[in-house]
Parts: C-alpha cells; structure tokens; sequence
C-alpha cells in the first residue's frame, strides 16, 4: 500500500495505516549532534535506503534543510525536519518519541523554487535552483552596478548596491529579512526584490512581484566592478546577466507538525521583537 499524504484530510489519522515504516530515511548533517541523533533513531525505527524511501527525516538546521531538499527536488518525496542545528526556521523539534505518529500527523507545505539562468562573461551559462533566494553581490571592493529587468521593461536603470536578490515566500524569512525586505505569506503569491546596502538610490527599498513574474539582472561595468550571483549553495561568480523566475514544474514537500505549520511561521515571525 502505497503511502498517503500524511495530515490531509483526517483529525485522527491512523499510523499504521499511514506511514510506511519501511520506506522512512533518516539524514543527518556532518554534526556530531546530528550523527548521534541518527544512530539512535535508525536502532529504534530502522533506516530505508534514501533511493527507496517514500518520506524522508532530515536531521540538522535550516542549512542541512535544504540541502536535503535540494538532493531530492523532481521526487514526490515529502521531508521531515527535526533540529538538531543552530537554525531550525524550517525544523520541528527534535524527540526520539512516536516517530510515525508525528510522520502520520504532520502538515505538508509545497515550496516552489526559483530557477536561475546566469551567464558569465565568458559567455559560460550556468543555471541553479532556489528555495531560499538568488542574490546578486559584489565580488571585491567596488559597488555593483545592475539593471533591473521585468517582464521586458526596465524598471530600474542602475542600482549601485552591495547587491540585490529576489526571495521566495519561504526564503522571505532568511537573507531576505536580514536586508530589510518584506515577509511574504506562502499564499501572497509574490516574490520579494529587495536590495542589499543599496547606495543609489538610496532611498530604494525594493518591489512586490507577482510570481510570474520574469526579473534579468544586468551587470554594468562588469570588468571593474565584478559581481557573483548565489541560488541557496551554488555560487557563479563573474556573471554579466542573471534570469530569475518561478519554477512551475518543480515543487518540493516539507513537513511540519500540527499548528506549527510554515504559514503560521511566517506570520510569527512579522510579531518577533
């Protein structure tokens, strides 16, 4: 029997009859706490070979998160995290008890990712997902010139900047809010462009783009003043041209426990003092 969505749909859902005890992996970062974590729960739950598995359990922070994520992004597989990091935004808390009940109970969020088609200049193009952001920055001492692109129209002719970047509604929370842009409800529909350390114009704090949206970053001046372009972990660097929008064909499945969902984090977090 194939395994069902866990939480949809029932108030008292049935572990047994919910989760395959057989198909769970369990990941952990290279932490020792993470490691330690693992080998207690694969003695009490078993272990499925991450190539088999039907769920998986992800064990670490936020960083570990996604790389999990990232390994398998285009599998219709659903991941629980448990920190046992520094950062659990993405995490539940970690407890070595009722595994497959909280599996079974928990609440599924589906992060769509950002796809980024960079070209260097030396006409190399690279291309990357983001379930955080994809965020331009400046290579060495000299402010980054940009010009900012939508949908075909320039919207902005040049932004000196430390950098920019262009968030998803659950990376909206991370590097996103450290720049001082906006927390974006999972269902707002729209992705965050926020600036970093804008210098001209200074007074510039950004934009709301619809999801559909089509952002080309344009790097001026690009041999004097050299930029990167960063989607989650994978770093281009010498880019001249970055395209930026939703992927609609690619989805990932995150786990959360009852009431302690994504969007509830999210609104949380616009509360934190």
């Amino acid at each position: 029997m194939a395994p069902l969505v866990p939480g949809v749909g029932r108030s008292e859902p049935d572990t047994e009859q919910m989760v395959r005890t057989d198909r769970v992996a369990i990941l952990a970062s290279a932490t020792p706490l993470a490691a330690a974590a693992r080998e207690r729960l694969t003695e009490r739950y078993g272990n499925c070979p991450i190539e088999q598995a039907e769920m998986i359990v992800s064990l670490g922070g936020d960083g570990f998160m996604l790389e999990t994520l990232h390994r398998i992004l285009g599998r219709d597989i659903p991941v629980y995290g448990m920190n046992c990091g520094s950062v659990g935004f993405l995490m539940n808390p970690f407890s070595e008890d009722d595994l497959h009940g909280r599996l079974a109970r928990a609440q599924a969020a589906v992060l769509r990712p950002l796809r980024m088609h960079a070209v260097t200049a030396t006409g190399t193009v690279e291309e990357a997902l983001a379930l955080n952001e994809v965020s331009l920055l400046r290579q060495f001492r000299q402010t980054a010139k940009i010009r900012i692109t939508i949908d075909g129209r320039v919207r902005l002719a040049e932004l000196m900047c430390d950098g920019v970047l262009v968030s998803t509604p659950a990376g909206s929370t991370a590097y996103n809010l450290s720049a001082h842009g906006p927390i974006v409800p999972l269902s707002a529909n729209v992705l965050p462009l926020t600036p970093i350390s804008a210098f001209r114009p200074r007074r510039w704090r950004g934009a709301l783009l619809p999801a559909s949206a089509e952002v080309l970053f344009e790097v001026l001046e690009s041999e004097k003043r050299p930029v990167a372009a960063v989607a989650d972990d994978t770093e281009v660097r010498d880019v001249v041209s970055v395209a930026v929008s939703e992927d609609h064909h690619v989805a990932a499945t995150v786990l959360f426990d009852p009431d302690q969902g994504l969007s509830e984090r999210i609104i949380a977090e616009q509360f934190t003092v």
